[in-house]
């Protein structure tokens, strides 16, 4: 079985500050990936997290992920991790207040090959 988990890991490490957004989706996202999350103004494809994540690190320039845990099973893994970031530009409509943010989630991913 893939360690699915060591593939997660690296996704979660490489969402920071800096990265560029459309290696990272490319990388890590099958051409069918489907965002199950509802995020206003954005349709549920391949395409929502790379716009999701243009628009963070615009806003969250330090922008990182934690993982805290990840378990997986079969070809799923479930991921605890906390985003953090200082929010340094408008996001979805808010200004930027200067305030360091951190915000957790839960996410469940199914992979295929190498990946989500």
């Amino acid at each position: 079985m893939a360690d699915y988990k060591a593939l997660a890991q690296d996704m979660f490490d490489s969402m920071k500050g800096g990265v560029d957004v459309d290696t990272m989706v490319d990388r890590f996202m099958a051409e069918d990936f489907v965002e199950y999350e509802a995020i206003p103004g954005m349709d549920n494809t391949r395409d929502t997290p790379r716009q999701l994540f243009k628009m963070m690190l615009a806003a969250f320039p330090d922008f990182s992920a934690t993982v805290h845990e990840l378990l997986q099973d079969g070809d799923k893994v479930v991921a605890r991790v906390t985003f953090s970031g200082t929010h340094q530009g408008e996001f979805m409509g808010i200004p930027a207040s200067g305030n360091h943010i951190e915000w957790s989630v839960i996410d469940i991913m199914q992979f295929r090959g190498d990946k989500a």
